[in-house]
């Protein structure tokens, strides 16, 4: 079964969709408020994470034409799937909360904050704000856990759960976290993607606006690059690079390189949901495929990889 992207919601200081990420604005460009974007309603006690998230998975839920003007679903609600990952999402809230505990008691935290110190925070908000009753899945697992959360969609799709999934990632910008990650800028933004079965976007008048390819897992980022070759079947059009210290030479010489990490901020959680927007939006300004997205460099505990299509060579 063939997997295609039919949405993209992309909220960025500095891109407010996927074709922008190609070209992004000015890297002075303010800090993205959610409350110019959906309103104050029901902002109210959510970290600034899950507020993001609103604002990237109603953006892409839109684009695919999965709800109405008047915010209302246009398809079955347990038709889809939600799927996130974020490595630093809620902990402000965690950190928040358990100086509350260390200083004083358990029973001295804020009764809004406790609920919210739970690391599916994210994904069951978004849920429950869109009545998106498929699966719901929440992933924090490191430098992969983009791709990996891709690949959980498509696999979703593909074992027949659901018919399509809300992929989303997203990483904020706050002194919890730039303490937790050496004093490093984030991206301080949400990207989303709707994943779903071609023929499902077929029968819907939606266009593909990218298609998923093979995806590999493994120990170190050459074996993987090795693995998507064999994938693909063709050389690259473009290689988005993960976020690394440094890459190992001689690793796809020649091919056009694209780091949406150092253009946009630390991605970390967000990056293989920013690359595959991303991939979209060069799709869409006339670029070539394949594409390929990796994440997790050889120091990390994993690499992973994503080959992305034009939709007509899917």
């Amino acid at each position: 079964m063939n997997v295609v992207v039919s949405g993209t919601g992309v909220v960025l200081s500095r891109a407010a969709s996927a074709v922008e990420l190609i070209e992004p604005g000015p890297a002075d460009a303010p800090p993205v408020e959610p409350k110019d974007l959906i309103g104050r309603k029901g902002l109210r006690y959510k970290d600034r994470a899950t507020q993001l998230a609103y604002c990237a998975a109603r953006a892409a839920l839109r684009d695919a034409a999965l709800v109405d003007d008047d915010g209302g679903l246009t398809v079955a609600a347990g038709s889809v799937a939600v799927v996130v990952s974020s490595n630093y999402g809620n902990i402000d809230t965690i950190t928040r909360a358990m100086d509350t505990i260390t200083r004083e008691t358990a029973a001295a935290g804020s009764p809004m904050d406790l609920p919210n110190a739970s690391s599916n925070v994210v994904a069951s908000s978004v849920a429950i704000r869109f009545g998106l009753r498929g699966p719901n899945l929440m992933l924090c697992n490191g430098a992969t856990s983009g791709l990996d959360a891709l690949r959980w969609g498509a696999n979703l799709i593909r074992a027949g759960r659901v018919t399509r999934a809300l992929v989303l990632g997203v990483e904020p910008d706050n002194e919890a976290v730039r303490a937790f990650v050496g004093g490093a800028r984030t991206v301080d933004g949400a990207v989303a993607v709707v994943l779903e079965s071609e023929e499902a976007a077929a029968d819907r008048g939606v266009p593909a606006l990218a298609a998923l390819g093979g995806a590999v897992r493994g120990a170190g980022l050459a074996a993987s690059l090795a693995k998507l070759d064999d994938a693909a079947g063709e050389r690259p059009a473009l290689w988005q690079v993960p976020e690394a210290d440094a890459l190992p030479e001689g690793l796809l010489d020649g091919v056009p390189r694209q780091d949406l990490g150092a253009r946009f901020g630390l991605a970390s959680g967000a990056l293989g949901i920013l690359q595959c927007a991303a991939a979209a939006g060069w799709f869409a300004r006339g670029g070539a495929g394949p594409v390929y997205a990796s994440a997790g460099g050889d120091a990390d505990d994993a690499s992973a990889g994503l080959v992305l299509l034009r939709p007509a060579a899917a």
